[in-house]
């Protein structure tokens, strides 16, 4: 809690000094949790006038790294919907879960609300294709993953990294979630799906700490059964001219 309390104050801060006129701003990421280090840096969404821009900035202010999303109010709707089309939401959960740090006029609160909705709306869905290439990618990489000698450990390792992805990125779709990268990947896949998303997890642990590729294979097979099964022979892809 102290360091969440720290954490805000320098967000503060540096709203305060460097965008006074900001109409709202807001805390997010693992620092409003309570889950952020000493040396992590502070995710910070910035309401502008429209006489402003809608950018991303990384600055550093009183020795720590800042992450800032500037939107303008008028952006705000394009921006969201943009966000949500990733299937990632990182500006959306922002508003919709992180500390308030300045709201004078209530524009902060109105944005909270629609962040909410369209994350309750949840991401859009895969569409036929996008599913159809997710399984063969997966089933690809699954694979090469069991056909890699354990003692080809940079092939086994970078095969495994995209297993875990590819795996997650389909079974948050299934269940209709946000998913993440880096470290939000495995908070969104455990909120997901415990059961699957762990059995995920602990095989990529699996193959980092013991070179043993089928505890993670098999996690994934069990993702493509939700899906309709691995995907080989059959498949077809059209490209756009």
């Amino acid at each position: 809690m102290k360091e969440q309390e720290t954490a805000a104050a320098q967000a503060l801060r540096l709203v305060t000094t460097r965008f006074p006129h900001a109409l709202g701003a807001a805390l997010g990421g693992s620092a409003a949790q309570g889950r952020a280090t000493p040396t992590s840096d502070l995710d910070v969404a910035v309401l502008l006038p429209d006489s402003d821009s809608s950018r991303r900035e990384v600055i550093r202010h009183d020795g720590r790294l800042a992450e800032l999303f500037l939107n303008t109010l008028a952006d705000v709707p394009e921006f969201f919907e943009w966000d949500r089309a990733r299937r990632r939401g990182t500006v959306l959960f922002i508003h919709a879960e992180g500390l308030p740090l300045t709201d004078p006029h209530g524009h902060l609160a109105r944005t909270r609300d629609r962040a909410r909705a369209v994350l309750a709306a949840g991401p859009p869905e895969l569409t036929p294709a996008e599913r159809e290439h997710g399984r063969y990618a997966l089933t690809c990489s699954m694979d090469d993953l069991v056909d890699t000698p354990p003692a080809d450990r940079y092939e086994q390792l970078s095969l495994a990294d995209h297993t875990l992805r590819e795996a997650a990125h389909l079974l948050t779709a299934h269940h209709g979630a946000w998913t993440g990268i880096g470290k939000w990947l495995p908070r969104r896949l455990l909120t997901a799906d415990p059961e699957r998303g762990r059995s995920l997890l602990d095989g990529h642990r699996a193959v980092a700490e013991r070179a043993d590729p089928v505890p993670l294979a098999t996690a994934a097979e069990q993702v493509l059964d939700l899906l309709g099964g691995p995907l080989r022979e059959g498949y077809s892809h059209r490209w756009r001219v």
